[in-house]
């Protein structure tokens, strides 16, 4: 006890002589105030000059009234004439789809701008932008700083974002320029497709049942047959898309299945693939395989690792087809007619592979447009 008494009363005398007040001391000398020095307690000569609390809340406090001084500003007063004019000029004359290609526009928002500025006409500040639904002042601002400021995202990081949900690999270039594509759905009975062109508009959309599948032993003659019928049907595309099913191998139950998909998907490959597609030359393959689970991930028909039914998001699409001046995607009156009570919950399980075809046409346009 006499041993700590002693230590405490040493520090206490060499503060007092020091006539500093504690560890951390102000300088006798020096034009630096706000500073404060931390002794050391072994040799009490060295001082290191650490920053004081003051200083400290004195900067976290004019941070704060400065962020408080931005945030009361107009959002036109945030930027130069010039560069206000480039905002306007953009936002005034581009399209749903360029609009889609700047951050956070995606979707609903771009959407959204073109029917604002239909409806009251040109955007005339920047301050008027926040009027639009979904897009509010900080959302602006970044809107506008992509303008301002667009990212050029690298060729490679690109090509891996495809890899995803695209086999196999091809030049995005290649892709921007199909004009339409032809999206096939494999079902244990049948094969659908939807035709859909770069507009995002149905060309041709049905299904045409396959007797063969799963008959007997898997006659290569019959399948063969049954696919090539379908094929006979096709519209001319510039790309094929063929779903590539999430069924695990390891799943011994479903091998039968497996197998049977397999069977066919190869088929169509073969058939569909013209014969001078070689990987050695520069013409790019026709056919495409895109991952269920990708499709799914992009509908939001995900639960854990199985995907439910695309029928309640197709009967959405078709609503608004009818209802929306700028809708997703685009139906023919005939389909509306044909298809209007195909999907209904008594329904649904006959028009599971329609649903899924249509569906795997939009995420493939949609997430090609988010790898721009």
């Amino acid at each position: 006890m006499w041993v700590a008494r002693r230590v405490l009363s040493s520090l206490v005398k060499r503060s007092q002589y020091a006539g500093q007040s504690g560890l951390f001391c102000r300088p006798q000398y020096g034009s630096f105030p706000e500073l404060r020095y931390l002794q050391c307690t072994c040799c009490w000569r060295s001082r290191v000059p650490v920053a004081s609390f003051e200083t400290l809340n004195a900067n976290l406090s004019s941070s704060n009234e400065s962020c408080k001084d931005d945030a009361s500003r107009t959002l036109d007063t945030c930027y130069t004439p010039e560069q206000r004019d480039a905002i306007l000029q953009l936002l005034n004359t581009a399209t749903p789809g360029e609009l889609a290609g700047i951050k956070l526009l995606r979707g609903r928002k771009s959407l959204n701008i073109v029917e604002y500025r239909t409806k009251n006409g040109p955007f005339k500040t920047l301050e008027s932008v926040v009027n639009v639904p979904l897009l509010k002042h900080k959302s602006a601002v970044i809107v506008f700083n992509s303008i301002l400021n667009p990212t050029v995202k690298k060729e490679r990081k690109v090509r891996i974002q495809l890899a995803k949900f695209i086999r196999p690999e091809v030049d995005k270039s290649w892709l921007e320029d199909a004009s339409s594509i032809v999206s096939l759905i494999c079902g244990t009975n049948k094969i659908a497709w939807a035709h859909v062109d770069r507009g995002m508009s149905v060309l041709d959309w049905q299904q045409v049942d396959c007797p063969n599948f799963l008959r007997g032993t898997y006659m290569a003659s019959a399948y063969l047959h049954d696919v090539s019928s379908v094929v006979a049907l096709l519209p001319s595309a510039d790309f094929y898309i063929i779903e590539k099913s999430s069924i695990s191998v390891q799943n011994t139950a479903l091998f039968p299945i497996m197998a049977h998909m397999r069977a066919v998907e190869a088929m169509l490959f073969a058939l569909l693939e013209p014969k001078n597609s070689l990987p050695e030359s520069n013409i790019p393959p026709r056919v495409l395989n895109m991952m269920r689970t990708a499709v799914g991930r992009h509908f939001g028909l995900m639960v854990g690792e199985s995907r439910t039914s695309g029928a309640q998001a197709v009967r959405q699409l078709m609503t608004e087809s009818v209802t929306q001046k700028f809708p997703r995607i685009n139906f023919p009156q005939d389909l509306l007619v044909k298809y209007r009570n195909s999907f209904q919950m008594g329904s649904r399980r006959g028009g599971e592979e329609l649903c899924d075809a249509l569906l795997q046409a939009i995420a493939f346009y949609e997430l090609l447009s988010d790898c721009s």
